[in-house]
């Protein structure tokens, strides 16, 4: 008789039982073996009570299952809440759609004769997770500044509601004509230059940073545009075409656009030597703010017969119009286009009409129109004087100028898509006539019919601690230092 072998162990790398493998069998047939007839010494050591998916009755209380189903169980309620609700709640659990009663988890026909409802639901759905998309979960709550972070002096500032005379380029510097003068403030550095002076009975009416931030656009009030370099501070081209005050500029590529008191929009390229490419006439009142769309596909005007157009690029040149909105009831001025939803454009009404009124310019709708008037104490409306949307939160911020509403003279922050107010800043002494950010989005600029140019550092992201700034780091930043 041989010695027997020492049992097999895979724990010192030596082969499983499973692993060897008879002739003729595959893996699983092995492994079936193995269960079905153990071998002498082997022992199943857990119970199988029953398949995962068919249950046990040996488990189960059928007595104590039959009473619940069919004993009468008293009602109860939560105080918390009154009948109303528990009737209005009820009445969704139970009434569908079109107020037919139903119940839950029963099957109502074919898919084919449902396939239309749970598309209305799955429109719902989306609708819903949108909304919660955009006014609650990227909304971070954060403490607002009660106060500017800086003041420069702004002196003959033009009070104009229909100008156009202040733009911060991507190069991080803010151009303000004064009255007959045009300077650049540089942000780093807090340097002023003064890129242009014109006669006394000349000024500025509009102006525009190009897209490299490398030139700027300039409109007159004698009807001239000029295109001039703000590295040289030396004048590269004069355009004509405009028959009245030049009051909005803006650009799109090598493409710039102007609006006049003539009535009229007009887009020059600025490569050519004709540079008119294509005229527009359809206001019936000066154009007064101009906006091409981020993706540069689309441009909305406004003009004081209290009209918007949105303009598609391509079919400028036969002057047909994608949408015309008559909503608001007064000169349209403050435009702003959406950075994140870039079919959506914000607008603002004069003083005879207050509102911000929020549109789909690829459906032509209004999605919300907020009557600043009706979150006044006073019933009589405040113009909006410029527009400029957080791109760090759903936000916007508009500047207010004429009327006796509290929202006059000031900064107002709006919550997006709601339109809810989130709070307000009242530090200038007149109203407000221009309103802008910095290519970073952090801070915004108002400039103010009382000659000074307030600075806000309201679009940041949130404050983390503001326990580290101290009284004289707060009394520092509030030092009034002048333009010039």
């Amino acid at each position: 008789m041989g010695a027997s072998s020492p049992p097999h162990s895979h724990l010192h790398g030596e082969e499983h039982p499973y692993m060897r493998l008879e002739q003729g069998k595959s893996r699983k047939e092995c492994r079936m073996e193995e269960f079905c007839h153990p071998k002498s010494g082997d022992s199943i050591t857990n119970e199988i009570n029953g398949d995962r998916f068919i249950p046990n009755r040996s488990l189960m209380d059928l007595d104590q299952a039959h009473c619940l189903l069919t004993t009468t169980t008293k009602k109860v309620f939560n105080p918390n809440f009154n009948e109303v609700y528990r009737q209005k709640l009820e009445d969704k659990l139970t009434l569908d759609s079109e107020g037919r009663p139903f119940r839950m988890l029963v099957f109502r026909g074919s898919p084919k004769s449902s396939r239309r409802s749970i598309r209305h639901i799955d429109e719902m759905q989306r609708e819903d997770i949108e909304a919660l998309y955009y006014s609650t979960k990227q909304y971070q709550f954060r403490k607002l500044p009660n106060r500017e972070t800086r003041i420069l002096d702004a002196p003959n500032i033009k009070n104009d509601y229909y100008l156009n005379v202040m733009d911060w380029g991507r190069n991080n510097i803010l151009a303000i004509a004064l009255g007959s003068e045009l300077y650049l403030w540089k942000s780093e550095n807090g340097d002023v230059q003064k890129l242009l002076q014109v006669g006394a009975n000349d000024y500025p009416t509009s102006l525009a940073w190009s897209g490299d931030a490398k030139t700027m656009a300039v409109g007159y009030i004698n009807s001239r545009l000029q295109i001039w370099d703000a590295e040289t501070s030396k004048l590269i081209r004069s355009l004509e075409g405009h028959n009245g005050r030049v009051a909005a500029t803006g650009w799109n590529g090598h493409i710039l656009t102007s609006g006049s008191e003539d009535k009229s929009i007009i887009n020059h390229d600025v490569r050519a030597p004709n540079n008119l490419t294509s005229r527009l006439k359809l206001h019936t009142e000066e154009v007064c703010g101009l906006k091409w769309s981020s993706r540069g596909n689309t441009l909305a005007s406004g003009g004081n017969e209290n009209l918007i157009y949105i303009w598609e690029a391509s079919k400028m040149s036969s002057s047909n119009f994608l949408y015309r909105f008559n909503d608001h009831c007064a000169a349209v001025k403050a435009l702003a286009w959406c950075p994140y939803q870039s079919d959506v454009l914000a607008s603002g009404g004069g003083t005879k009409d207050g509102c911000i009124k929020i549109w789909n310019t690829q459906k032509g709708t209004c999605i919300n129109s907020i009557d600043t008037k009706a979150q006044a104490s006073y019933r009589i409306c405040s113009s909006i004087c410029g527009l400029e949307w957080n791109r760090h939160h759903n936000e916007i911020l508009s500047g207010h100028g004429f009327g006796t509403s509290e929202h006059r003279n000031q900064l107002c922050l709006w919550r997006y898509p709601s339109m809810t107010k989130v709070g307000d800043f009242r530090r200038h002494a007149s109203r407000v006539l221009h309103l802008c950010q910095s290519p970073d989005g952090i801070t915004a600029v108002s400039a103010g019919a009382d000659e000074t140019l307030r600075f806000w550092e309201v679009f940041g992201p949130p404050t983390v601690d503001n326990s580290r700034i101290s009284d004289l780091d707060s009394f520092l930043s509030l030092k009034t230092s002048p333009l010039r």
